[in-house]
């Protein structure tokens, strides 16, 4: 297997201190640099940007649509990080004591199977859905049945 290194991921954004607040308060990020048009993450090691967005507005929200995956609409696009189980349980009980609006609730998807995995999904002020993965055993991950 490859050695992983971290990924880089700009996204856009309605506002870049909502977006600061949202990822370092609720999410734990630690800041990087920023200017008044962006701002950059560390997003468990993973470097996210978060770039403002006119366009959105002071509501707008990213357009997402859905596709159906083990009976859960799951928003398109979206984007998130692998994490151990214990650091999944740990981002599933942060976000809801933030009170964080899930799209699909925390759950074990493909129970029992070869990639049974732990998801949730919830977007971020801008409309951006995340979803974090928890895997018990990570040589898991690409298995199939």
């Amino acid at each position: 297997m490859t050695k992983l290194t971290p990924f880089h991921l700009a996204i856009p954004c309605r506002d870049v201190a909502e977006a600061t607040a949202f990822y370092r308060d609720v999410l734990g990020c630690s800041l990087g640099r920023s200017s008044e048009q962006w701002i950059d993450l560390n997003l468990y090691g993973h470097q996210l940007v978060c770039h403002l967005d006119p366009s959105l507005g002071v509501n707008g929200q990213v357009t997402l649509i859905h596709n159906e995956v083990d009976a859960h609409a799951v928003p398109i696009p979206h984007f998130g990080v692998i994490l151990s189980m214990t650091d999944w349980q740990k981002l599933a009980e942060r976000l809801t004591q933030y009170g964080v609006r899930f799209i699909v609730e925390p759950h074990i998807r493909f129970p029992g199977k070869a990639g049974e995995q732990a998801t949730l999904f919830f977007k971020d002020p801008s409309g951006n859905a995340l979803e974090f993965k928890g895997f018990k055993d990570m040589s898991r991950l690409f298995a199939s049945d």
